[in-house]
């Protein structure tokens, strides 16, 4: 498992986002998959990044695990910044044009729908944000 502990800021998303591709590119996931977990994964880091400890800065814990018996990758986003279940925000009303739809809550919505599973916890103080995606 490959755990990176940084300062939660757009100048460390990078560095996630290379080892998570780095370590599917050694599993031998394909393109698309790659994207679409490196997609979810930039979203979940940036929301960290921005809005997890009201405009100061703080840590994030990103773990990577591949499960090799389910083929599954499985990613995991800690933070001890303000407690937010993104799960709860209701789902935006894609059918209305981009002008018509509040602000907010896109990003988390196509996490959803390009993870196979997505989980929130809040423990001892921590945000826990879960995506797991099989390949």
């Amino acid at each position: 498992m490959e755990e990176l502990k940084l300062q939660a800021s757009d100048a460390t998303l990078q560095d996630v986002l290379g080892t998570i591709e780095n370590h599917l590119l050694e599993q031998g996931c394909d393109r698309i998959l790659i994207t679409q977990i490196l997609m979810a994964a930039e979203e979940i880091y940036a929301n960290i990044a921005h809005y997890a400890y009201g405009g100061e800065s703080g840590d994030a814990v990103v773990q990577m695990e591949i499960m090799q018996d389910t083929k599954n990758c499985r990613i995991t986003f800690r933070d001890h910044g303000i407690a937010y279940n993104p799960l709860e925000k209701e789902d935006p009303d894609v059918t209305l044009s981009a002008e018509e739809r509040p602000i907010g809550g896109l990003g988390i919505y196509l996490v959803k729908q390009a993870m196979d599973r997505v989980e929130y916890e809040y423990k001892d103080g921590y945000n826990i944000l879960t995506i797991e995606k099989s390949f």
